[in-house]
């Protein structure tokens, strides 16, 4: 049998488990899943003949490396900053190798070494990115394959709850790693391209410069801003596209409201807190206020960021239970984006019986015989319970097929890659069909760039 190794047994891992385990008799496969948590790992194999769960520590070389030469391929679903560990290995031993997650410089610097030993390595191929790339190449291609030049092209994603686990003011809940939303947009300004002009906001105006996107039968969201859309203009082969833009989608509301975290410094990252650990949640919000003998820590935070008791921000705020003076943070040493985590993660975290959303949006504006055309293309998926989300299924899936496609010799070209060729995208997305991802597309009158939003 045909053992594919994946290392990592997170959230994001049981769809693709749960493909490897349907595909194991006509594949002729079996999964070892490798976690430093055995007991995750057993828990996704269950008691299936054809799968197998071990302990395994990345960081241990000798457990890491008897694990992937027993290997056919291996599929890495640990954090991006471990994949490094597995990729060397796998250039030693000879094995093609997966990941979801963006192309390190240190995963790109084994390109050469990959190429020369016939190797694929597949990265960038879960949801964002990854079903982004492929979905947006295979509309782009076909517009310049029917004689089109792109003018614009603009991608928004967001991971959130679904329409009806959405019970709270802020309209959002944690799908994904809550310390990623927090720090989300930090490192650098965002920048852009719209119509020919380069754009730049900071971090302190990131989340006021948003665009608005209606989603039918979803309603009206927002996006803020990627901290860099061009990363992907030559890669796209837009290098003489007048607008490229790539968001973050969230609803309605949900980044003026984030704003005030921003403004107060609650979501720096870069310092300690002295006594976090005994620190009360009003303490912490007293913290980044000025110092009053009379004013309270309520009267003196809406003071500080102009908003009034009847505002709906103010609501918001109220909602998180932030001035409590009982709850306790209970981080040692802890930074002001991980006390901030801790105290949304008490309102943020789904339920049991929650479910989440994935949506994505993309926009493509074309020229052709002198006219200009735009088509938008949406995607929305629901995830069915609090073991297969949305946001597993849409990570997962990829993952599960491009693997099995590069074990069959279906793609084959060698080196450390994303899905943008046709060799990989087209039998992929047809696939992924079959699961009820794809996406709905709509000619619409060109409009250029959203000037109404973000200027």
């Amino acid at each position: 049998m045909r053992n594919i190794l994946i290392i990592g047994a997170g959230k994001s891992a049981s769809y693709l488990i749960k493909y490897f385990l349907e595909k194991s008799h006509s594949e002729n496969l079996h999964i070892t899943v490798g976690d430093i948590n055995l007991e995750s790992a057993q828990k996704l194999v269950g008691t299936h003949e054809n799968a197998s769960a071990i302990e395994l520590d990345v960081f241990n070389q000798e457990s890491r490396q008897a694990a992937i030469k027993e290997a056919a391929i291996v599929v890495s679903m640990l954090p991006a900053r471990f994949h490094i560990e597995v990729a060397r290995d796998c250039v030693s031993f000879g094995k093609n190798m997966v990941t979801a997650s963006y192309i390190s410089d240190e995963m790109r610097a084994l390109d050469d070494a990959v190429k020369e030993k016939g190797l694929v390595f597949m990265n960038e191929i879960g949801v964002d990115p990854g079903i982004d790339h492929m979905s947006a190449m295979e509309v782009i291609d076909r517009i310049r394959d029917n004689g089109g030049k792109m003018i614009l092209f603009e991608s928004f994603t967001g991971g959130l709850v679904a329409p009806e686990s959405d019970t709270n003011l802020w309209n959002y809940k944690f799908t994904w790693n809550p310390r990623n939303v927090v720090l989300a947009g930090q490192g650098g300004a965002a920048k852009f391209i719209q119509e020919g002009t380069y754009k730049y906001i900071p971090y302190n105006r990131l989340f006021r410069r948003t665009e608005f996107l209606n989603v039918e039968g979803y309603g009206r969201f927002e996006a803020y801003a990627n901290r860099d859309s061009l990363k992907y203009r030559s890669v796209y082969g837009l290098d003489d596209v007048l607008t490229l833009y790539r968001g973050t989608i969230r609803r309605v509301g949900f980044s003026r409201a984030w704003q005030m975290f921003v403004i107060l410094g609650m979501t720096d990252d870069s310092y300690i807190m002295e006594n976090s650990a005994e620190m009360s949640y009003r303490d912490f919000v007293n913290s980044f206020l000025p110092y009053s003998p009379t004013d309270s820590v309520e009267l003196k935070m809406r003071h500080n960021l102009k908003i009034d008791q009847d505002d709906t921000l103010w609501e918001k705020l109220l909602e998180l239970d932030l001035f409590n003076p009982n709850k306790k943070v209970g981080l040692k040493d802890a930074t002001p984006a991980q006390i901030l985590q801790k105290i949304l993660m008490d309102s943020w975290t789904l339920a049991p019986e929650d479910k989440d959303m994935i949506v994505m949006y993309h926009k493509f504006g074309y020229e052709k015989e002198g006219e200009k055309y735009q088509i938008d293309s949406k995607m929305v998926i629901l995830g069915e319970d609090q073991t297969y989300t949305a946001m597993s299924k849409t990570v997962g899936l990829p993952v599960a097929i491009a693997t099995i496609k590069i074990l069959n010799g279906e793609i084959t070209t060698p080196g450390v890659q994303l899905p943008i060729t046709k060799e990989v995208y087209r039998p992929i997305l047809d696939e992924l069909e079959t699961f009820g991802i794809k996406f709905i597309e709509k000619k619409v009158p060109y409009f250029g760039y959203n000037h109404d939003t973000i200027v």
